[in-house]
């Protein structure tokens, strides 16, 4: 079964890789936008979104499954973006398949091992009884016990959804295998080699995601490696500023 993605525009192929508990919809905003310059294909990771469940989740899986993606698409080469998990997954793959990357852009994440610091969404997730949930606000007053900020749980329920046969509410994501490789997701992305792939570094200036050392980390697997901020954002750089990562993406991509 193969990864479930969304098509749009005509151009040099460029491939976007959302972040952990996301899905292909939360890059089609941008997406329209990118699709002006370049065919534009979103795609809901492994264990994401309506893309297949495995019984493992780590990098080498991600890569696996990405190539077989290019493959099955006939794409020879693309440009990438990754957002976060998304972010380290195009990172690992550039590394093991370069031949097959144009230009990389990572969004707000660096190649480290970074510490656990998901335990309460994934307390919220396990907290609920699906079986007894009738409506969906039923699961976001029940997850407000946990997580406060209204934005965050929208964004976490949209992995929430109602089985056909059922009628019962399930989660799209497999969520029991991403609670059990969580720190392969949180694990470094390291390689005793270098590739030239232009790459660039976007971070969000109210993050604490990517910090300046941490470009040192970049230039050694990737010598060809910028770093650019885009002010008053946080980690999710793609949603509160659109408009200036747009700006930068282009401009990096289509010079």
């Amino acid at each position: 079964m193969s990864l479930n993605y969304k098509k749009s525009g005509k151009g040099t192929p460029l491939i976007i890789l959302h972040g952990l508990f996301g899905s292909l919809d939360n890059w089609q905003t941008l997406a329209r936008k990118f699709s002006e310059h370049f065919t534009v294909y979103l795609l809901d990771l492994p264990n994401h979104g309506r893309s297949p469940h495995f019984e493992k989740h780590n990098y080498e899986l991600l890569s696996e499954e990405l190539l077989k993606f290019l493959d099955e698409q006939k794409i020879e080469k693309a440009h990438f973006i990754g957002h976060s998990m998304g972010g380290k997954a195009v990172m690992k793959f550039s590394l093991l398949h370069p031949e097959r990357v144009l230009k990389q852009i990572i969004v707000d994440i660096a190649p480290k091992k970074y510490p656990r610091g998901h335990d309460e969404i994934f307390d919220a997730f396990f907290s609920l009884n699906l079986s007894a949930i009738e409506k969906r606000e039923d699961a976001d007053t029940l997850m407000a016990e946990k997580i406060s900020h209204a934005a965050i749980r929208q964004f976490l329920l949209k992995n929430l959804e109602r089985n056909a046969d059922s009628e019962n509410y399930e989660w799209k994501m497999n969520l029991e295998v991403l609670h059990r490789d969580y720190d392969e997701i949180s694990a470094a992305i390291q390689s005793k080699t270098s590739v030239d792939i232009p790459t660039l570094v976007i971070r969000g200036s109210r993050s604490d995601y990517v910090s300046d050392e941490d470009l040192k980390i970049f230039r050694q697997m990737f010598p060809k490696t910028t770093m650019t901020d885009i002010e008053n954002a946080g980690h999710w750089v793609h949603a509160e500023a659109p408009g200036e990562l747009l700006t930068i993406v282009n401009r990096f991509l289509l010079d």
